[in-house]
């Protein structure tokens, strides 16, 4: 295979598509017109409320799917939301850290049985207006924590994600929300950046919502995005 396309295929398996959609109707028609510019698919509480498993498997049968609900309860209980979630043959899940060593640990117990799927957790929403250097503390320590908990990676942003990985190692997995570009509103995110800015930062895999959803045409900003992606990669 060129070089080249290695490396459209490598980028198109780091960028998740946020679904923050309200229903079945429009997740499956967002799913159809971005077709396979794209390899996964994010659903999240909004619309897994709405519509539940069923709507998460028929995603699934095209598109590598993270089921992103944040699971933050007592060990027990959310060791039980994990093996349900496993259930389902959702390819990433994840818990808060901010649930402490215990329930991390439970979490990476029950995933245990489900090798095909990650398990990462939630450092610090990119929402939160904890100014950037309380931040990259607070990311870094939940980040260890999950670690040495079993997990697979961690949610963080972008500025968070080259320490973790440096301190986690080069395997530790880091997705990051909060992406925009060309000038686009950065809305209830506060800690945002490009898709290239990210990738050079120490990203994973890019989850992009509004930039993509709101687009006149969803493909085509996944297409732009990919590009900037792939632009900086040598």
């Amino acid at each position: 295979m060129p070089v080249k396309k290695m490396q459209e295929t490598m980028m198109k398996n780091r960028l998740m598509v946020a679904l923050d959609v309200d229903g079945a109707a429009a997740a499956l028609d967002m799913r159809d017109q971005l077709g396979d510019s794209v390899s996964w698919l994010k659903v999240g509480l909004r619309l897994f409320v709405a519509e539940g498993p069923e709507l998460v498997r028929n995603l699934n049968q095209s598109h590598k799917l993270f089921l992103d609900l944040k699971f933050h309860d007592i060990p027990n209980t959310v060791a039980q939301a994990v093996e349900s979630a496993g259930g389902l043959g959702v390819d990433m899940i994840n818990v808060h850290a901010g649930g402490g060593e215990a329930m991390l640990k439970a979490a990476a117990n029950a995933a245990a049985a489900f090798p095909a799927m990650k398990l990462i957790a939630v450092t610090v929403l990119t929402s939160d207006p904890m100014p950037k250097m309380q931040a990259s503390v607070v990311a870094l320590e939940r980040a260890m924590l999950a670690r040495n908990a079993g997990l697979d990676g961690i949610v963080c942003s972008v500025f968070e994600a080259a320490a973790i990985k440096q301190a986690c190692g080069p395997d530790f997995i880091t997705v990051t929300p909060g992406i925009r570009w060309g000038g686009q509103d950065a809305q209830d995110q506060k800690r945002v950046a490009d898709p290239a800015s990210a990738i050079i930062g120490g990203s994973d895999y890019l989850v992009v919502g509004r930039p993509i959803l709101h687009a006149t045409s969803p493909r085509d900003a996944a297409l732009e995005a990919l590009a900037m992606m792939q632009s900086v990669v040598i």
